[in-house]
């Protein structure tokens, strides 16, 4: 096969109900694009008939590859072994359960001709979802972008274009807590947005529990933001002038005021969990930086690869 002009990149975690589907619509839009195209899917380590799904593809259709890694990494690092592998001078990434539409994609590539060199979806709603789940995706990416120390677009997820410079760099990153949302948008270069309404899950369970959406969010302020250390250090401003009012408080409640209620252990357990409670805050912030610097100082591998098949052998390698 020649040297593909566009890479499409999908991770996928059980989406054995979505694959089908996901590979007539990616068929169609491929038929419309001009010059080779390679389409590669990361199997996170699913536990369902995804792997197998995509080796029939693959075995029937010379345009899909797919890489499985040897065990489940995570959505971020599957995307980043996609990029790792892909050769094409543009790069879409995009999720295998449909809700990113592949038919955008044209829509994208015209925007990369005409010089943009990283083209992201931006979402104007999101269909069938639950008010609390609007609401706090709504506002994460508001506390996010006034956080963060560079501009991370609002409403955006990981369905995206990106030219092969920006990829480049992208590879060359060696973080190991990914959030490639906000990577994309501290390389810098020409970006724009395309608008779309996002579709609901064609098929199958959401593979993003709240509690693993709760750690993406807290990884992505963690990792575009020291704003979380320097309310570490006005929490501690705030609890010593909190003690410091008290003193003088009990003081004079000793001194003009014996008989008040507020003066014992009602007090001092009061100020004990207050003192108690910012200094566990306060030691959970620090936790989260320290965490990430010792995963990184640790040097291991990001991912590991089992199999694949599309790819040349020569390229087998784990990122470190």
């Amino acid at each position: 096969m020649t040297q593909p002009i566009v890479s499409i990149v999908i991770p996928i975690y059980n989406e054995e109900e979505n694959i089908p589907e996901l590979y007539r619509r990616l068929e169609t839009v491929i038929q419309q694009l001009d010059g080779e195209v390679e389409v590669i899917f990361v199997d996170d380590g699913s536990r369902d008939n995804s792997l197998n799904l995509m080796r029939k593809i693959h075995d029937r259709d010379y345009h899909f590859n797919y890489i499985s890694l040897a065990r489940n990494f995570g959505h971020q690092i599957a995307v980043t072994a996609g990029l790792n592998f892909v050769r094409g001078r543009v790069v879409v990434v995009m999720d295998a359960d449909l809700q990113d539409p592949p038919e955008l994609i044209l829509a994208m590539i015209e925007k990369w001709q005409q010089g943009y060199q990283v083209v992201y979806a931006q979402r104007l709603s999101r269909k069938k979802e639950t008010v609390l789940k609007r609401f706090t995706a709504y506002a994460f990416y508001r506390i996010l972008r006034r956080l963060a120390d560079v501009n991370i677009p609002p409403d955006t997820g990981d369905f995206c274009l990106m030219d092969r410079e920006v990829v480049d760099i992208l590879n060359s990153m060696p973080e190991r807590n990914r959030y490639i949302r906000g990577l994309r948008a501290w390389v810098g270069f020409r970006q724009t947005a395309i608008t779309f309404e996002r579709d609901p899950r064609f098929a199958g369970t959401v593979k993003y529990s709240f509690a693993k959406s709760w750690a993406l969010a807290i990884n992505g302020i963690i990792s575009f933001s020291r704003v979380p250390l320097k309310l570490a250090t006005y929490l501690g401003m705030l609890s010593a002038g909190v003690a410091l009012f008290m003193i003088f408080l009990v003081l004079y409640w000793r001194l003009f005021d014996s008989a008040s209620p507020l003066i014992g252990y009602t007090l001092i357990t009061i100020a004990l969990f207050f003192l108690g409670s910012v200094q566990l805050f306060c030691i959970g912030i620090l936790g989260e930086y320290i965490g990430r610097i010792y995963e990184e100082v640790k040097g291991r591998p990001i991912y590991t690869v089992k199999e694949m098949g599309g790819v040349r052998s020569e390229e087998l390698r784990v990122k470190s």
